[in-house]
């Protein structure tokens, strides 16, 4: 497969999360709304950050804003426990990525074309740890919680007329979300 196909594809995975993540925010009790609507940004963003033709120069600086200000929102969830870290990690990913693609970081350049940086390897590779277990230890969880009957996600209200409307398989789905996220947050990571 060539890598525009597997860019495009790429695209297609994060921006199909994104709108699914949009859809649920909008569904979302008041409570678990924020992290939803986060989730959503990460990614519709991510498959903004993997177009492969690029974003053209006015892109990453804007990725970057918008990363920083999803990091800064994630902290601020941060207030309600701990569970909130992950979207933290990931948004500073993303705006790690972003700064790489202004030509903020050493090295010969993001895979998909974008910037002139591979960011400090140190970190990059500390992000891959990090997103690898996230991608295995989701996945796990993803394959055993088939029998569950649809048990709400941790983060996630279920209370309500949403709980009424929600496909019994909804937390799979949910599940399946974040695990997709994750793992095109690796494909990124490897490409830079």
């Amino acid at each position: 497969m060539s890598p525009a196909v597997s860019s495009w594809l790429l695209v297609l995975l994060c921006a199909a999360s994104g709108a699914y993540c949009l859809v649920r925010a909008g569904r979302a009790g008041r409570d678990a709304r924020g992290a939803t609507a986060g989730e959503a940004v990460m990614g519709l963003g991510m498959a903004l950050m993997a177009v492969p033709a690029g974003t053209g120069t006015w892109g990453p600086p804007l990725l970057l804003a918008v990363f920083c200000a999803a990091a800064a929102h994630a902290l601020w969830l941060l207030r309600d426990g701990p569970h909130h870290a992950h979207h933290l990690v990931g948004s500073l990913a993303m705006a790690y990525m972003a700064l790489t693609m202004t030509g903020g970081g050493p090295g010969p350049g993001h895979g998909s074309g974008h910037g002139n940086g591979a960011g400090v390897p140190l970190v990059t590779g500390a992000l891959l740890l990090y997103f690898a277990g996230y991608v295995l230890l989701g996945g796990a969880r993803l394959v055993t919680a088939g029998g569950d009957g649809g048990a709400p996600v941790p983060g996630e209200s279920r209370g309500g007329a949403a709980a009424a409307a929600a496909p019994p398989r909804s937390a799979e789905l949910v599940r399946a979300c974040r695990l997709a996220m994750g793992i095109g947050m690796l494909a990124m990571l490897l490409t830079m």
